[in-house]
């Protein structure tokens, strides 16, 4: 990464993806790994300026004897980034996944409430996405499973999840971390692979290494089918411009994705230009 400001793409992407009001508190799930580390210094310099106020929020499972450590990292960031941290602990002993995934949001939604925010963020990136899609394609989920984490939600108490993170590959998180000398812990634990998202994440770390782009690759084929099915106006326009090219040519076998959906965001945005679609067949933007 080159620069005076390598990561100015990723903190622009960030900033239009939050839009943090002005006066606005955030909750900021913060583990204490690497990839919420990063998210929550990202988004210190942008409460700054709009005057709002960022909490993280540390749960802790208590899975490990170690657990305490991944809390100090949090309370260490929060003193470098001079924001407030609240952590909790959560009492039980071994639970599956569902489970504890249900306790851990719990815990976020009381800390916000305490907090009067309405937004939670979390760090899920497209590493964690590709493990949320092929989960579901194990479970033999159909099309609405992979979908994969969505990039917004609402919980029960109206407090919303918001996950900024999903098309980041995760190297450029950690990249961000260690160019800003930012503390951060290795969760243990994932080397568990009794639990199956461990299991998924270490088999496709074999896979990485003869697939560079995977995680951005499945990232972008569940927004495209989140597109789909919520008929979103850019699925639509793609949609239209398929049809059109069908009509012209006959068929549709040979049309790239990617050059369909350069060709209806050119359109999305009005930037004139020669787009091409295939063999024969341009799109021209005026």
């Amino acid at each position: 990464m080159r620069g005076a400001r390598p990561f100015a793409a990723l903190e622009a992407d960030l900033a239009a993806r939050v839009a943090m009001a002005a006066g606005e508190t955030l909750v900021v799930a913060t583990s204490g790994g690497p990839d919420s580390v990063a998210l929550a210094a990202l988004l210190a310099p942008l409460a700054r300026e709009c005057g709002g106020t960022l909490v993280l929020a540390h749960v802790n499972a208590n899975l490990r004897a170690t657990g305490w450590q991944d809390e100090a990292v949090v309370l260490s960031l929060g003193a470098t980034l001079g924001v407030r941290v609240v952590a909790v602990s959560l009492d039980h002993g071994r639970a599956d996944e569902a489970r504890l995934r249900d306790e851990r949001y719990a815990a976020l939604e009381r800390i916000a409430r305490d907090a009067c925010a309405t937004r939670i963020v979390t760090a899920h990136h497209a590493g964690d996405q590709t493990e949320t899609v092929l989960l579901a394609l194990l479970r033999g989920s159909g099309p609405d499973g992979l979908t994969g984490m969505e990039p917004e939600r609402t919980l029960a108490s109206g407090t919303i999840v918001l996950r900024p993170l999903l098309g980041c590959e995760p190297e450029t998180l950690r990249a961000y971390v260690a160019a800003h000398h930012l503390p951060y812990a290795a969760d243990a634990t994932n080397g568990d692979l009794t639990y199956r998202r461990n299991a998924v994440r270490a088999a496709l770390a074999t896979l990485r290494p003869s697939f560079p782009h995977l995680d951005a690759a499945v990232a972008r084929c569940a927004a495209i089918l989140r597109e789909e099915r919520e008929g979103l106006p850019r699925a639509q326009q793609r949609a239209r411009l398929r049809e059109a090219v069908v009509e012209a040519t006959g068929d549709a076998r040979d049309l790239s994705f990617e050059r369909l959906d350069a060709a209806a965001r050119a359109l999305e945005r009005g930037t004139p230009g020669r787009h091409f679609l295939r063999r024969g067949v341009e799109l021209v933007v005026e």
